[in-house]
This record gives C-alpha cells, sequence and structure tokens, in this order.
C-alpha cells in the first residue's frame, strides 16, 4: 500500500511504500470519535494480529491515508470496512500532529448515532471487537489501566469534548 506523505503544513509532497517508507516521513491518519444520544463513546479493540499495539482499544474508526485519497473519502471507506457503516456523514473535528514514535497528523470526525444503535459488522482483520463507553467508566479504566488503550484515546479523553 502506498501512502501519502506530506510536509509540515500537511500538504501532500510524494508517496511511498508504507512497509518501505523513511520512518522520519510525515504522513497523515484520519480517525471518526464515534458516539450515542447517550453520551457513550464507541471504541473498538484491534484485533490480535495486528503487527502495532495488537488487542488495545482505540478510535472506533481509523486508517492512514492513502495515495489518492483525502482525510474525507479515507474516513468514509475506513468506517464501511472496519465497521460495515455506510451513508454516514461524519462531522469535522479537530486536526492534530504526533510527533513520537510515529510522525503524522491525524483529522479527526466525530459522528453521533441513535441510542442502542449495534448494528456493526465487524472486520475481523482490523477489529476485534466493539463496545459503548460510558465516559466516567472509560476515565476510570484508562487511569487505572493505561496499556490497554492507544495514546490517542488517552490524549481524547484528557479534554474530553465532542462539541469541539
Amino acid at each position: 500500500m502506498r501512502i501519502s506523505i506530506v510536509n509540515e503544513q500537511d500538504e501532500i509532497i510524494g508517496h511511498e511504500d508504507r512497509n518501505d517508507r523513511n520512518l522520519d516521513a510525515i504522513y497523515h491518519v484520519s480517525s471518526l470519535w464515534i458516539t450515542n444520544g447517550k453520551g457513550e463513546i464507541l471504541l473498538a479493540r484491534r484485533a490480535l494480529d495486528k503487527s502495532h499495539d495488537p488487542g488495545k482499544w482505540g478510535l472506533a474508526v481509523a486508517g492512514t491515508i492513502e495515495e489518492g485519497e483525502t482525510y474525507e473519502s479515507n474516513i468514509l471507506k475506513e468506517a464501511k470496512e472496519e465497521l460495515g457503516l455506510k451513508n454516514i456523514h461524519p462531522r469535522l473535528g479537530t486536526k492534530t500532529r504526533s510527533n513520537g514514535k510515529w510522525n503524522y497528523f491525524t483529522q479527526e470526525f466525530l459522528l453521533t448515532l441513535p441510542d442502542g444503535f449495534n448494528d456493526f459488522k465487524i472486520a475481523g482483520q482490523e477489529v476485534a471487537e466493539v463496545k459503548w463507553f460510558e465516559v466516567g467508566e472509560l476515565k476510570k479504566m484508562i487511569k487505572e489501566n493505561p496499556d490497554m488503550f492507544l495514546n490517542g484515546v488517552k490524549r481524547r479523553m484528557e479534554n474530553y469534548d465532542f462539541k469541539s
């Protein structure tokens, strides 16, 4: 898979094979935070055979932008592939920059589903399971067992407000 490589302004400057890319190269990712009318947050537990962070709880949907994709086209594709969600209209959220082990921009999207919605078609190669979490319960779990969660979830929950 070829992914888009971007500059410091998040402008595409080229494409590289994901597995052979320069590790200093900046790429970009889309993410989808899903809530319901009760204010619960949907998280997905990564498949156990994933190369990075297997079995950890993370965003309901996320994906690395491939050649020819935009943030929006990627998140719509990933939502369909990972959870079977079609005809959704997520709201644009914040864009952040990560400078750690990986160097990337993340464009967040927000989606609210109706209470009781559980009609997910989980992609087993990507997702082991999905679960709705009450905000207080999730914050407590992150505090007590931080290694169960991806860093993006932990950072986002520090300043929880999906109205932004």
